[in-house]
Formats: C-alpha cells, sequence, structure tokens
C-alpha cells in the first residue's frame, strides 16, 4: 500500500493527493493507496497512520509532504519502510515550537484549534536525528521552496537518493512528473 501524508494544516484534498489519486486511479491502482485526513495532534495522526501500515497487505510505501515528510521519516526509521519525501520539513519539533498559543485552520476543511505545547512536545518525541537507512529515502526538493529552507533537508537526507531542482515552490510544482519516479521507489 502506498500511503500520502499530507502537510502541515492540510488534508487529503490538498493538490498533490488529488493529483496523485487521479494518476493511480488512471493506472487501475486506486485501491493500493490510502490519503488520510490526519488529526491535528501529532500523536493521534502517527496512531492512525500506524493503524494503515499494520492493514497493508505488504509492506507500505510512504509519501510525506512538509510535515507528511516529516512524519514519513518516523514512520519508515520505526517500521524499516521506504519513504518519499517532497520538500519535507526535517525539525519540525523546532520550526513548529513558536506557535504554541496561536490559532490554526485547516486550508481545505476550515477546522480551527489552538496549537498547544502538548502538540510541540508530541512533535519532539518523534524526532529521528538522522535517518539510519538512507537507502529507504527518497528526497524530491525544489529549491524555490518559500516555506522550508531545501538546504536543510538535502543535508538531513544525506546519503539518500535527491532529485533537487531549482525554482518550484514548497507546493513542489512538478510533482506530476516525478509521480512515475515516486511509484517505482
Amino acid at each position: 500500500m502506498l500511503i500520502y501524508i499530507h502537510g502541515f494544516n492540510s488534508s487529503a484534498q490538498s493538490g498533490k493527493a488529488r493529483e496523485m489519486a487521479a494518476w493511480l486511479a488512471g493506472r487501475g491502482l486506486a485501491e493500493a493507496w490510502a490519503c488520510p485526513d490526519l488529526p491535528h495532534r501529532p500523536a493521534e495522526a502517527i496512531a492512525l497512520l500506524e493503524g494503515l501500515i499494520a492493514a497493508s497487505r505488504g509492506p507500505a510505501k510512504l509519501v510525506g509532504s512538509s510535515l507528511g515528510g516529516f512524519y514519513a521519516t518516523y514512520l519508515a526509521e520505526k517500521h524499516g519502510l521506504r519513504a518519499v519525501h517532497i520538500n519535507p520539513c526535517v525539525a519540525c519539533h523546532d520550526k513548529l515550537a513558536g506557535m504554541v498559543g496561536e490559532v490554526q485552520k485547516n486550508w481545505h476543511t476550515g477546522a480551527e484549534y489552538t496549537f498547544s505545547a502538548a502538540h510541540a512536545g508530541e512533535l519532539a518525541a518523534l524526532r529521528v536525528p538522522r535517518p539510519s537507512r538512507p537507502d529507504n529515502h527518497l528526497l524530491l526538493v525544489e529549491t524555490g521552496d518559500d516555506v522550508l529552507d531545501y538546504r536543510e533537508a538535502v543535508a538531513y537526507f544525506a546519503g539518500a537518493r535527491q532529485i533537487v531542482l531549482e525554482g518550484g515552490n514548497h507546493g513542489f510544482t512538478r510533482f506530476n512528473e516525478y509521480l512515475p519516479t515516486i511509484l517505482e521507489f
């Protein structure tokens, strides 16, 4: 099973999730993937994803974007899975810690919540200092990412297969072009 993990305040209705769903459906692979709407609490999101991993008929493969890339790193390391990381947040526990107390809003559902110290603590508990099996990770980044510095991901995933593309943005503008690469990994 291929599990797509969306980013912070996103959902299964994200552009990349919809593109992947359509692309896979067009190839008769719609049943071979999942993209759940993740709870905003990291521990709950991980529990949901681990349930999908456990239910997979064979080894699951993870595809994570932004915060989803952070989650995918944790899950790939814990379960020995392969993961594709798209403009990933590699230090989300640090980057989001400054948001404690701020009201957040899901871009697709409009649901609001307050990012709490508990959220930050749950993210910190998921931190992987460095991937122990770089060959299980594929990094896809665009240098024009306006949210995260792509160089942090390049350094963090040293030893992993990396595709670094000039330009683009945090949404990874060339996602459709790399769907075959993602599926083959």
